[in-house]
């Protein structure tokens, strides 16, 4: 019991310098957004006048669009590699689309009857307005379903460049409640007042009228569309940001599939509130940061396929 009264001011010492931290301070934050989530500022111990601030990877900028147009079709291809890594593949099943900078109404489409895992950059087809293939991609069949879905939404949607489609497993599962994910962890906050539910399932999208009633659905600022009994759809403001959402989604999928069983047992949920949800999706959910999360993957891709995917 000696010292129990100096220890915990001690301790009441050492939390109040907590609080003066710069460090602490910026990863914590504050409700009012006083700081900036994507920098880090460090103090030097010894000479505290010394502020250095690291910032989060930017998303490129190019004088070219002809050098941004080959910089998006080596993220997209490292983007479908991931995709096959992670096991998303589900037969002729799954798309990506990317705005194309040199001819804006154009898109930038994997393949038709191609694996995810054996995509690379000069495989990737350039779809017009029309759904024709143009000769300045690859010279390959498209999927049918993915134009008229991908067509409508970018169309609907010029705020976005990029959209990704498949059928994962735990997106499919959850998909077939046809309700939104709910606010169950931090990273659900993600998808905070961010998320879609498409219900009007119609079997195979083969016309642009289902198109653009998904696109419809997803209004003005959803970054995400639950579709019922068929899967999960992804917007980014890059293709980066599109891929790692989807992934991010289907993740949360799982997370509340799990949860669902074990609830159906009288084990109690407890959701985030929407003031800390609202609060927590603001400090997560930067275009640029989804951007950098994917660039971990994008680099254990590099190591881990010599860059094949970039021939």
């Amino acid at each position: 019991m000696n010292g129990t009264g100096a220890s915990n001011g001690n301790l009441q010492q050492r939390l109040g310098a907590l609080d003066k931290d710069p460090l602490r301070r910026a990863w914590r934050g504050n409700k009012e957004g006083e700081l900036h989530p994507t920098s880090i500022r460090f103090v030097s111990s010894d000479r505290v006048e010394s502020v250095d601030t690291i910032q989060l990877q930017a998303i490129p900028s190019f004088d070219s669009p002809y050098e941004e147009r080959e910089w998006i079709k080596e993220h997209m291809a490292a983007a479908l590699r991931y995709w096959g890594k992670m096991g998303f593949g589900e037969g002729l099943a799954g798309h990506i689309t990317v705005r194309d900078p040199v001819l804006p109404d154009h898109y930038w489409m994997n393949p038709f009857a191609e694996h995810f895992s054996v995509i690379t950059k000069s495989m990737l087809v350039l779809v017009g307005p029309d759904g024709y293939v143009t000769s300045e991609g690859a010279q390959a069949p498209i999927n049918a379903a993915g134009f008229y879905i991908h067509s409508a939404i970018h169309k609907a949607r010029p705020d976005i460049k990029a959209a990704a489609h498949c059928h994962s497993v735990y997106g499919k599962a959850w998909s077939v409640f046809g309700r939104p994910v709910e606010m169950l962890t931090q990273d659900s906050c993600l998808f905070y007042e961010n998320q879609s539910v498409y219900k009007n399932f119609g079997g195979v999208v083969l016309s642009h009228e289902e198109g653009a009633q998904i696109a419809e659905a997803l209004g003005p600022v959803h970054k995400a569309c639950i579709l019922q009994n068929h899967g999960l759809l992804t917007l980014g403001d890059t293709v980066d940001e599109a891929v790692y959402l989807f992934g991010a989604l289907d993740r949360l999928c799982q997370v509340q599939l799990m949860v669902e069983a074990a609830a159906a047992n009288n084990i109690p949920k407890t959701l985030i509130s929407k003031e800390d949800a609202e609060y927590t999706a603001n400090s997560i959910r930067e275009p640029r940061r989804n951007y950098v999360k994917f660039q971990l993957e994008y680099k254990l891709l590099l190591k881990e396929t010599q860059g094949d995917f970039l021939k």
